[in-house]
């Protein structure tokens, strides 16, 4: 299948585009920094979501919406406004099979960077619209909202012991997702699942569920 993975220089999304590539995909990547991805069967461009020209693709079957910035002062217009203007640019044509949106977390918390977690719920609930307008092609919509992921944009956290002593306690099974793992969901709700649409996945190690009970 043709798979279009937004943000793929790093992270989860070089994950998931590797996922696909393993597995015979054909993958289209987009990014702001170029990719250290090298295969046959990857093609790369280099654009900015939020503003730049958006590549000319064609009949993309999953698209993987998985770009965004923590903190940056631009959150909403990334995340939020950039993931809008991949969706409606690719998302609608005859061979779509599946939509996926990476969001977070804090989409069902709050509890991070004020306008990161504005923009990742606004992910969730955008995710929902567009499950009811690609149902006419037979399609799924679907969001993943990891919690805390092994990747480098977490470095300041993971390389602070006090920080990362702190998080644990916090978390009901005391580890954190791999991007690795984050991108077997990502293959697993894209090119196996036909049913589940509309719906967000919460991936956090049990760190919203963590309770205890005080008698």
């Amino acid at each position: 299948m043709k798979v279009l993975i937004t943000g793929t220089s790093g992270g989860i999304g070089k994950a998931i585009a590797e996922k696909f590539i393993s597995l015979g995909h054909e993958v289209i990547g987009i990014d702001k920094e170029a990719s250290q991805l090298i295969n046959d069967r990857y093609k790369h461009f280099v654009a900015d979501i939020a503003k730049g020209d958006l590549p000319n693709v064609d009949g993309v079957e999953i698209l993987v919406n998985n770009a965004g910035v923590q903190d940056s002062g631009e959150d909403i217009d990334v995340n939020l406004k950039g993931t809008i203007r991949v969706t409606e640019k690719y998302a609608f044509n005859d061979r779509i099979k599946s939509v996926l949106f990476i969001a977070s977390a804090s989409a069902h918390t709050g509890a991070e960077f004020p306008e990161y977690a504005a923009s990742k719920g606004g992910i969730v609930a955008y995710m929902k619209n567009i499950a009811l307008r690609v149902a006419e092609y037979g399609a799924t919509s679907n969001s993943l909202s990891p919690g805390g992921v092994t990747t480098h944009i977490n470095d300041r956290v993971m390389n602070d012991e006090a920080a990362w002593n702190k998080i644990m306690s916090l978390t009901l099974l005391p580890k954190w997702a791999s991007a690795e793992e984050i991108a077997d969901w990502a293959y697993f709700v894209t090119a196996v699942n036909k049913s589940m649409t509309a719906q967000d996945v919460l991936i956090d190690n049990g760190e919203a569920a963590k309770a205890e009970f005080v008698w």
